[in-house]
């Protein structure tokens, strides 16, 4: 994620279809606790930042030391997981919660088969904006439900492992 990026003020993150896995551009909508979030990075950032989660280098992203975090992350809370498995989780509980299929595949930067998919050149912007205010309330509710001490922050861990 670069800062160049996101823009805080329209709150969308753009990611360019050069760095896209299915090379096609992709507009994020930034609810309002990853706008928090995004604007206490970059007011602790460098000035001269490229990447919003930079390595100890600055000119590269974090995900080339990621290997390392990941590790120690999987050491402290005790089992194994990948990336994919938060997309996976997020992606069933926002259906559980009612949010359509085809909202959840546009969220992913899925690319769609079919003839319909030929014709429907509909953005989804509404629609990914709506389901991920939801289900960022979603992950509120569930991080009250949680014991404040098992809340740990990924970008402590990061900072920890680069």
């Amino acid at each position: 994620m670069r800062w160049s990026d996101i823009d805080l003020v329209s709150k969308w993150w753009t990611v360019p279809a050069t760095v896209a896995k299915n090379k096609l551009a992709h507009r994020v909508p930034l609810n309002p606790p990853a706008v928090t979030i995004l604007r206490e990075l970059r007011a602790s950032a460098k000035q001269y930042a490229v990447w919003v989660c930079a390595s100890s280098l600055l000119d590269t992203p974090v995900s080339h030391d990621a290997k390392k975090a990941v590790a120690r992350i999987r050491r402290r809370v005790g089992f194994d997981s990948r990336g994919h498995d938060l997309r996976r989780t997020a992606a069933s509980l926002m259906t559980s919660a009612g949010i359509p299929r085809l909202v959840v595949a546009k969220i992913l930067n899925h690319v769609e088969t079919g003839v319909t998919a030929v014709y429907d050149r509909h953005s989804y912007d509404g629609e990914k904006r709506e389901a991920l205010d939801l289900w960022a309330r979603q992950l509120q509710r569930i991080l009250r439900k949680r014991p404040r001490a098992m809340v740990v922050p990924i970008s402590h861990e990061f900072s920890q492992a680069v």
